[in-house]
């Protein structure tokens, strides 16, 4: 995949940002693990010849779109040199208004670090010291209050952004240290000073897909982490419905030679080694249900869905999106389209479809689980006292419901466009749509496989926990941690919400690979 081809830009305890070399994990690693942020000398560099083409075009007047232009239909209407200042900080200004939650501070510190990255590839034309400022607000915890929804996905994300830039000239709000404050207050009490823009500044710090990409970004990385032990659930739950391996074998797979199939296929085979619960052909049945037989099937297409997105993230994250474009070796400056978000957007509509599609297969796997007609002798809803005991009945209508919300959500946006701007922005991307939808299917699937993980445990201590392969063991030990037997009807709410939030961070993995070894 793209971001495999580059070395990583992570340098002893920080990132450094040169605008080509940024891996998702990287921003991982500043959104979740406020790890810092620096600029490389060869992106200072860049930035400051840009900055002196931007001061040599004002100087001499040349017509430039957003230095010495208005913006959007006002393209045509001439700014004068004493003008350009103000109407930077108007842009901002004027453009400040999305509405609805702040964004949580994660997908924030991410955004600040992608746009920052854009911004030191040297086509943008904003000075080092502002530049400079947005980095020290990441470093410093800074984190502006961006309402999450007001973006169309073209001519970037214009409304969020400027929420960030607002901040940077000591207006809007920020949080900090836990406290929100008015952003001049913000920068104060870090010991920051606010800057004041300067020609084609306000424009080059939001014209860009960085919030849109940001979401993307990091719902990716917790994508993979779910689609990952997605595998080791699905095995778990395989062996206490005492299902046949033999439809993961090597040969099957090599007929329909997917790698992301093969892969998968791959893994279940380790995870599933040594058990003394799964059957072999003709033993109970001849064959296994779908959600059980096709895994490899199912979960190497969303595999598949997830190496297409982490291919066009990893180049998103490492463009330039602003417009215009300053050439500076070529003597050059373009007005493009690098601002539309179409190719995110794409990507997060299938990145939904993908999710979605894992979250469907979960749910089906924890009926055969509940229901005593299809789950092979276990008892029905895996109740202690049936009929007495409800057992694991409501969870299965919980995980149905957010499958449900899933197909919702899962409604491409990318398909819709609404013009803008007096129809000079005819067609926009919905790209920010289509990510925080994302964002949330993944939320919802990380609580389907929860209560799968739940179920399983509750279904591997009826069918023999001792039997279970050593990987899954260890899944179903990290489980129990966490969430005793289900002995008498409990509100089981807190339970499903944590085992979604330990299956995001992806911390479990590392105990079963210990023992599997490393997992596709």
């Amino acid at each position: 995949m793209f971001a495999e081809q580059k070395d990583r830009v992570v340098q002893g305890s920080q990132v450094v940002l040169d605008g080509e070399r940024l891996t998702p994990e990287d921003v991982a690693a500043v959104a979740y693990g406020q790890v810092p942020v620096a600029l490389s000398e060869e992106a200072v560099g860049r930035v400051s010849a840009c900055r002196r083409k931007v001061e040599d075009l004002v100087s001499t007047g040349k017509v430039v779109y957003g230095v010495t232009t208005g913006f959007g239909k006002f393209s045509d209407v001439r700014i004068s040199s004493e003008d350009a200042a103000e109407l930077q900080v108007n842009l901002i200004r004027s453009h400040a208004c999305a509405v609805g939650h702040p964004l949580p501070e994660p997908a924030v510190r991410a955004l600040m670090m992608l746009r920052a990255n854009a911004l030191a590839k040297g086509y943008s034309g904003i000075r080092l010291q502002t530049l400079q400022l947005l980095i020290d607000c990441i470093n410093q915890g800074i984190h502006p209050v961006i309402p999450e929804q007001g973006s169309l996905g073209a001519s970037g994300d214009l409304a969020p952004l400027s929420h960030l830039a607002l901040v940077l000239i000591g207006e809007g709000e920020a949080f900090y240290r836990g406290e929100r404050l008015p952003g001049a207050k913000a920068l104060a009490k870090a010991g920051l000073q606010p800057v004041k823009l300067q020609a084609k500044e306000g424009l080059a710090l939001i014209n860009g897909t960085q919030v849109m990409t940001s979401i993307g970004t990091l719902a990716l990385i917790q994508a993979e982490r779910l689609a990952k032990i997605a595998d080791v659930i699905a095995s778990l739950t395989l062996e206490c419905l005492h299902g046949i391996p033999e439809a993961f074998a090597e040969e099957v797979q090599r007929v329909r030679p997917y790698p992301e199939q093969i892969g998968v296929a791959a893994n279940l085979r380790a995870l599933l080694n040594g058990s003394g619960l799964t059957s072999r052909q003709g033993e109970l049945r001849v064959q296994d249900a779908y959600t059980l037989r096709c895994l490899p099937q199912v979960h190497g297409a969303t595999r598949q869905v997830l190496a297409y997105v982490r291919d066009k993230i990893s180049i998103e994250i490492n463009s330039a999106t602003d417009n215009p474009l300053l050439f500076v070796e070529e003597d050059q400056v373009i007005s493009g389209g690098n601002f539309h978000g179409q190719p995110i957007a794409f990507a997060m509509d299938f990145l939904k479809i993908g999710m979605s599609e894992l979250g469907n297969i979960s749910e089906r796997r924890t009926e055969r689980l509940v229901n005593p007609a299809l789950s092979g002798g276990l008892p029905a809803f895996l109740s202690r006292r049936p009929g007495m005991a409800s057992g694991m009945m409501i969870p299965q209508y919980v995980s149905a419901s957010l499958v449900s919300e899933n197909k919702v959500l899962a409604h491409p946006a990318s398909v819709d466009s609404i013009p803008s701007s007096a129809n000079q922005e005819d067609h926009v991307s919905m790209g920010t749509t289509a990510a925080r939808h994302a964002a949330k299917v993944i939320d919802n699937a990380a609580k389907v496989l929860a209560i799968e993980l739940i179920c399983a445990a509750e279904a591997a201590d009826f069918a023999g926990v001792n039997n279970l392969a050593p990987a899954t063991r260890v899944l179903y030990e990290q489980l129990r941690g966490i969430v005793p037997p289900v002995t008498q009807d409990r509100s089981i709410s807190r339970d499903i919400e944590n085992v979604a939030a330990h299956l995001l961070k992806g911390e479990w993995l590392k105990a079963v690979e210990a023992v599997s070894g490393p997992l596709f």
